[in-house]
């Protein structure tokens, strides 16, 4: 098995000095991030915006110019056409019409009239105005409930300063992410939703690995200066916590370029998780953590101060 590590075990890799670097590459890009989110919002799909969203499959090539101005003299808005997966495969999404659902499924049925009957309908998606609303309220909450849960977690499991560090972390992380689909201009649904909520569970799996070995090391090398230690407890784990990322990377990478359209905005945001979710476990978790300090560090400065007072 030592032909397939991707480093040693015994590095002795100084992380603590890197974490300003950390912090300010970090507080760029989160900076960035809501910058973009302010100014260039978000490319919502029909899951929060509403609207009609079809996949077609014609007998030949699809013609996208030929296609888009018969969708566009239908007088029901300015449609998006795409390319999905194969030249036969054709994506188109109108906005949400005026007079409700019973519109949006008319609007569905002008569509196939003016196709014909030569075109095979792959899938048909109509969601209001008032669902997607819905459903952007509740995909805002899953998250926020997902970050106040890990937080009660990790509070309880180590202590509060743990619990500050991880939600820090994975706050970075879906700031970013929200982003870098800012920047792109991705479409944004509840499957992206759903991957941020896997990249929180992924980032904080990678967060309690170290957390644990610190905790251990804090009860072993008590006479440890604090950021030493916290060096000496990442550079344990970091062949295990690399190879885990390394290995979920390869299957994402295999879905993302496999897997077809449907999942690709998926695996998308699971490859840009795993990675920012294994470097904020490192540079932003840890580091937050040196700065709040633990309970050792408490105990010795009240212990100092005792010392102190006792001496004549």
């Amino acid at each position: 098995m030592k032909g397939i590590r991707l480093i040693p075990d015994d590095t002795k890799i100084p992380f603590m000095k890197f974490s300003r670097f950390g912090y300010l590459l970090s507080g760029i890009l989160c900076a960035a991030s809501l910058l973009l989110f302010i100014f260039n919002g978000l490319n919502m799909g029909v899951d929060f915006k509403g609207g009609t969203v079809i996949t077609i499959r014609t007998a030949e090539p699809a013609n996208l110019d030929q296609l888009r101005s018969t969708i566009n003299g239908l007088g029901l808005g300015s449609g998006e056409l795409q390319e999905f997966g194969s030249p036969r495969d054709v994506l188109i999404r109108i906005g949400t019409q005026e007079g409700g659902d019973e519109a949006q499924q008319a609007a569905v049925n002008t569509i196939k009239d003016a196709l014909g009957p030569d075109v095979e309908y792959r899938s048909v998606e109509v969601v209001g105005p008032k669902v997607s609303g819905e459903l952007a309220q509740q995909g805002i909450l899953a998250v926020v409930i997902a970050l106040f849960l890990v937080l009660v977690y990790v509070w309880f499991r180590f202590e509060w300063q743990f619990a500050l560090g991880a939600i820090a972390s994975l706050m970075h992380d879906v700031i970013l992410t929200i982003g870098l689909f800012s920047l792109l201009g991705l479409e944004f649904n509840l499957s992206i939703i759903a991957a941020i909520l896997t990249i929180i569970g992924y980032s904080l799996n990678d967060t309690v690995v170290i957390y644990d070995r610190i905790r251990e090391f804090l009860r072993k090398y008590k006479a440890m200066p604090f950021a030493d230690l916290m060096d000496f407890s990442i550079n344990s784990v970091l062949p295990r916590t690399l190879m885990t990322s390394v290995s979920v990377l390869l299957a994402l990478l295999a879905l993302y370029i496999y897997g077809g359209e449907v999942i690709s905005g998926f695996t998308f945001t699971m490859i840009w998780g795993v990675i920012i979710g294994t470097y904020s476990s490192y540079f932003i978790a840890t580091p937050v953590l040196l700065l709040l300090g633990t309970p050792r560090d408490a105990q010795k400065t009240a212990e100092a101060k005792a010392a102190a007072a006792a001496r004549p």
